[in-house]
């Protein structure tokens, strides 16, 4: 069945970006990486790393340029933002996980979706592998972010995240933890989503640390569903530690380095959620999470 966009103006943008889906000459399924070889892929040389700039810099650029503003349109005008799309969200929420889906389209990944991510308000936990995390989840289903502050001053994605209400938390600062959760306690309690990374930082993609408690919470206090959301990258997550970030690796390098990354898959698991007042206290809420993540990513 065709899928119709409801602005016609999404057509061009739809049409620059299906391209993308398509994966680079000469790759397949993705083997399992050793040192050398993560090393090879990590280097910026190569005729198929620049074939891959060539043309999805100017994606990315059309992408910016002419459907961001079509989204941020949608967003930040109530009439549209109202407008009921037929796929149990607004407008708004389309156009958000349109956008971000192609943003990860245009780095080559392969989105495919498990479960089903909960309606209404709810805790969505995840672990944390990159930036592009968010992009991902927000494909599938828009929530509110609780982030790091230093996200702010990244340049457009600190822009966009405020734009999509992200609540941001300067790490090791007790006080600002405490406005964080009462602000999670406050939209929870609205009817809206929050979504999490526990362990609180990226780990290089090597493993899944320890989640952090006190951030369950809020959904304690809310009466909301916790839904443990795993993410992985290539086949059988085997590219966790291509997409993180490298060692003393910016942002923007990231990016770069992403951009000509050969196309791989891009896993998001929504899992079997947990009933906060089922399990007995924040501690067991988050160490219950953290194992159904890790028994998915082993999978």
């Amino acid at each position: 069945m065709e899928q119709r966009h409801p602005l016609p103006a999404l057509r061009a943008c739809q049409a620059a970006v299906t391209i993308v889906a398509l994966p680079s000459p000469g790759t397949g399924p993705v083997p399992a990486m050793s040192e050398s070889s993560l090393d090879a892929t990590r280097d910026a040389g190569g005729v198929l790393r620049w074939f891959r700039y060539l043309y999805r810099v100017p994606l990315l650029l059309v992408h910016l340029s002419l459907c961001l503003p079509i989204t941020m349109l949608c967003v930040v005008a109530p009439p549209l933002a109202r407008i009921r799309t037929g796929h149990d969200d607004t407008l708004d929420e389309w156009m958000i996980r349109w956008w971000q889906g192609n943003l990860m389209r245009i780095f080559g990944f392969r989105l495919r979706h498990f479960g089903t991510p909960l309606p209404g308000a709810a805790l969505f936990v995840a672990n944390h592998v990159s930036w592009i995390d968010i992009s991902m989840l927000h494909s599938q289903r828009v929530m509110g972010f609780v982030a790091k502050r230093e996200i702010a001053g990244w340049p457009l994605v600190g822009w966009l995240a405020a734009k999509g209400q992200t609540i941001f938390h300067q790490r090791g600062n007790t006080e600002s933890l405490g406005g964080v959760l009462q602000e999670m306690l406050a939209r929870l309690q609205s009817g809206k989503p929050v979504g999490v990374f526990p362990e609180g930082r990226t780990r290089g993609g090597t493993e899944v640390g320890p989640f952090h408690a006190r951030i369950f919470q809020a959904a304690v206090e809310a009466g909301v569903p916790v839904q443990p959301v795993a993410l992985r990258y290539g086949e059988r997550g085997n590219a966790q530690a291509v997409v993180a970030f490298g060692e003393r690796e910016s942002f923007l390098d990231n990016i770069v380095r992403l951009l000509g990354e050969p196309a791989r898959l891009a896993e998001v698991h929504f899992l079997e959620p947990i009933r906060a007042l089922d399990i007995d206290g924040r501690r067991r809420l988050a160490d219950t999470s953290r194992q159904r993540i890790i028994a998915a990513m082993e999978s």
